[in-house]
């Protein structure tokens, strides 16, 4: 493609050069740089890519998209210098893959939890209708049945438009995707055009990014500020914040809640660790999934379906017949009649959603031990916060490391300890090592209890010193129970 094409789709302060090359690939990683590409200086947290130009030059980059021109300028080199390369790359990576989106029905999830499994029962809904879809989410993305693995909530701008352009050329219908708080600030989904926009809920996280929750809503609702009038923006009018998010939007908005008048409405009739009986829409229709917060997703998912054109009660017979998604509330069944539930919880309030889940479910008579601990290098204002409530809802807690990444796990449980009431110290266990300490869960449970395995939940891996180890919640309590003699 030409490089005129792609200055074209931005407003640069200062083009040096010649604009008649052609371009052959987008890159933003120095160490990738090709002969022909145009290269993005983006400034990030650890490094600035604008350190790296003179080396993409001396590789053969033929362009490079800057945010202010370096001191030597190479005359076989066009430099075009942008208020932000972020968002730069996201309209140039647009025009370079040819637009994917636009050829796609296009639905984001954003929201603190729920994503993963709106996004994933969205693809599998639409696939069981017989559509090709694509997914780009936490645990994996999807070009129609093809798995592509995720790295994180929401690849690059560079990704996101390449795997859209996959999905197009696969045939695909619809696409749906997490829309993380940082993907919206840091520019990876300009130049998508988004036909709805889903908010789930906003409560404590990623302070350690965005420093304030008034940041942290904001850079929610900037999603929905970027709507075009053509698309829908569906609320929870439960959550305080839902109404916040579409102020300023110009898309129609759509609502749903369990408590209050909304244009879709659910009731919980039953709730057991086996699933649901719901009353969605003004029918009866059980489901797999167990909790209220699960109660919120079904109904976000059929709120959806229903605004993309799906007959209703092909879309409640769909959800009645799926399955939960990997480490979202999973209930595991081990010897001794003793219980495992896996699930992702790392925020306060997902791991209270759970917590409560479990407790308006058991029996007097079973108790909960719950296994928890906090990711490093992350936001440390929640870490209190969730072993008080871990502590205050279960029988015992142990508490452990989730991903330390590079810091001391002694001190993040440390931070954690800071939490937790003299009553709740005394049901308090601290152990380090997470297969230790879910070997002792199962060693002080007893038959019909339940054991709360929090913070990993999908993943399979444990991140050290910025290494990388298998681990996973569900194969590690298999086979410590399977060695347990009572």
């Amino acid at each position: 493609m030409k490089l005129s094409q792609l200055i074209a789709t931005v407003t640069p302060a200062k083009v040096k050069g010649n604009v008649d090359g052609e371009i052959t690939s987008l890159g933003f990683d120095s160490r990738r740089t090709a002969p022909g590409q145009l290269f993005f200086a983006l400034k990030g947290e650890a490094a600035d890519g604008h350190d790296f130009i003179s080396d993409v030059v001396a590789k053969g980059a033929v362009a490079v998209v800057c945010e202010h021109l370096p001191a030597s300028c190479d005359k076989k080199v066009c430099y075009i210098e942008v208020p932000d390369s972020h968002y730069a790359m996201g309209l140039m990576a647009a025009e370079f893959y040819g637009h994917p989106s636009q050829q796609l029905k296009l639905v984001g999830v954003t929201g603190t939890n729920g994503k993963t499994t709106t996004a994933t029962l969205l693809y599998r809904l639409f696939r069981a209708l017989g559509y090709k879809a694509g997914l780009l989410s936490t645990v994996v993305n999807y070009v129609d049945d093809k798995m592509v693995k995720a790295e994180r909530t929401t690849p690059d701008a560079l990704q996101i438009q390449h795997l859209m352009a996959e999905m197009v050329k696969a045939g695909c219908a619809y696409c749906f995707m997490e829309v993380s708080s940082h993907a919206v600030v840091q520019h990876r989904i300009a130049g998508l055009a988004f036909d709805g926009a889903l908010f789930s809920n906003i409560t404590h996280d990623h302070l350690d990014y965005h420093k304030t929750f008034e940041a942290y809503i904001k850079a929610k609702k900037m999603f929905f500020d970027a709507l075009p009038a053509s698309a829908f923006a569906l609320i929870n009018l439960d959550d305080r914040n839902g109404r916040t998010m579409v102020q300023n939007t110009k898309a129609t908005v759509k609502t749903y809640s369990l408590h209050t008048l909304a244009d879709f409405h659910c009731r919980i009739i039953e709730n057991t660790f086996e699933g649901m009986q719901l009353n969605l829409d003004g029918v009866e229709v059980w489901t797999r999934f167990t909790g209220r917060f699960n109660a919120y997703n079904m109904l976000l998912i059929y709120a959806t379906a229903r605004l993309l054109g799906v007959d209703k009660n092909e879309t409640l017979r769909l959800l009645s017949l799926m399955e939960p998604v990997s480490g979202r509330f999973e209930v595991v069944q081990g010897k001794h009649n003793i219980t495992a539930i896996i699930d992702y919880a790392h925020t306060p309030d997902a791991l209270q959603n759970v917590i409560d889940t479990i407790n308006d479910i058991r029996h007097d008579t079973q108790r909960l031990i719950t296994v928890v601990g906090c990711g490093g290098n992350r936001d440390k204002t929640k870490r209190p916060v969730m072993a008080h409530i871990a502590a205050a809802g279960s029988d015992k807690v142990v508490f452990t490391s989730d991903n330390p990444r590079n810091e001391d796990p002694n001190a993040i449980l440390d931070d954690m300890y800071a939490g937790l009431a003299p009553d709740e110290l005394a049901r308090a266990i601290r152990i380090t090592d997470r297969r230790e300490a879910i070997n002792t869960a199962i060693h002080l449970s007893r038959p019909g209890d339940i054991i709360l395995i929090a913070g990993k939940g999908h993943e399979t891996y444990q991140e050290v010193k910025g290494t990388q180890t298998h681990f996973d919640d569900k194969e590690v309590f298999l086979c410590c129970i399977t060695c347990l003699n009572i």
